[in-house]
C-alpha cells in the first residue's frame, strides 16, 4: 500500500462528505455523493478487498446514483425557496 495515496484519497472522501452533507442542490449531492463511492472504491481496491470495491462501484456509485436521480427528476417542488 502507497500511505500517501491512502491519505490523499481519504482526504477527498472526507471533503466529499462534507460538500454533499452542505449542498442544498439536491442533483448536486446525488453527484458529489457517486464521486464519494468512486472514491471509496478506490480506497477498497487499494487495500486489497477487490470485491468489495467492485461491489462499491456498481452499487455505490452505480445503482443508488441513478435511483436518486430518477427519484428527483419525478419529484415537484411545491414551495419556491
Amino acid at each position: 500500500m502507497i500511505w500517501e495515496l491512502d491519505l490523499f484519497i481519504l482526504a477527498l472522501v472526507v471533503i466529499c462528505a462534507v460538500a454533499a452533507i452542505n449542498t442544498r442542490d439536491l442533483l448536486g449531492a446525488v453527484v458529489i455523493f457517486g464521486v464519494y463511492s468512486f472514491l471509496m472504491c478506490l480506497l477498497w481496491a487499494e487495500m486489497g478487498a477487490v470485491d468489495v470495491a467492485f461491489t462499491e462501484a456498481t452499487v455505490g456509485a452505480g445503482v443508488s446514483s441513478v435511483l436518486f436521480i430518477a427519484a428527483i427528476l419525478r419529484t415537484t417542488r411545491r414551495s419556491k425557496d
